[in-house]
């Protein structure tokens, strides 16, 4: 490695590594919190005893877990126009992230609903709680439990695909790093750097991950 080489990545390092801290990971936050709520409704519709919710959530799942998420970026930012709905970049990647990340999270939390004993259920009807009561109450906390491992690891793969976005003009990190090539000729190297930093934040992510399921454990053991 050349000295010319070594001293583009240094120059760039915090070029790449402050987009991934304005851009890349609020995306990655703002799209799992909206997607989570998403991912909730549509699992408990689908457990639900109400046919059309079941239907249309189920629909939902098959579309956007059975198309890719760079297709439906493209169709979010480059297709809707042809229909009269303009969206900016940011919107319409948050919008497409949600929606995908919404789709494969709401398995999650269904399989996590359903591992629960039924007698949970007819326990807090006995109680006096009304069905939402009840998931509320009962059901969804011992849920998210079981769900936590899962989410965790949708949250970290969410942080990776948000480098899709690049392709609808979003500047994040590796949107940065394809400019920069551009000007230097040094794809290997930059390419390299911008995946060790996608490292980084992947690391650090998965040790929190550990540590909260570690904290739920403890939880769970005491009561």
């Amino acid at each position: 490695m050349s000295a010319r080489v070594i001293e583009i990545m240094i120059e760039s390092f915090w070029k790449i590594l402050l987009p991934g801290l304005i851009y890349t990971i609020p995306l990655a936050v703002v799209s799992f919190a909206i997607g989570l709520v998403i991912a909730l409704f549509t699992a408990i519709a689908q457990v639900s005893k109400t046919p059309v919710l079941g239907q249309i959530s189920r629909l939902y799942v098959w579309i956007f877990r059975g198309t890719p998420l760079l297709v439906q970026l493209y169709i979010i930012f480059y297709g809707l126009p042809g229909a009269g709905i303009m969206i900016d970049p940011i919107p319409a990647a948050i919008i497409a992230l949600s929606l995908n990340v919404g789709s494969y999270a709401s398995e999650s939390v269904r399989a996590a609903i359903l591992s629960i004993p039924t007698g949970q259920m007819e326990a807090g009807y006995c109680a006096g709680l009304t069905y939402w009561q009840t998931m509320y109450r009962i059901i969804l906390p011992q849920a998210f439990r079981v769900a936590f491992p899962t989410l965790g690891n949708s949250f970290i793969n969410l942080i990776k695909e948000t480098s899709l976005t690049a392709n609808i003009t979003v500047m994040e990190m590796f949107r940065a790093t394809q400019k920069i090539v551009a000007n230097t000729y040094e794809p290997l190297a930059l390419y390299c750097e911008v995946a060790f930093i996608y490292l980084i934040f992947c690391t650090v992510l998965s040790r929190f991950q550990s540590f909260g399921e570690k904290k739920l454990s403890a939880k769970m053991v005491v009561k």
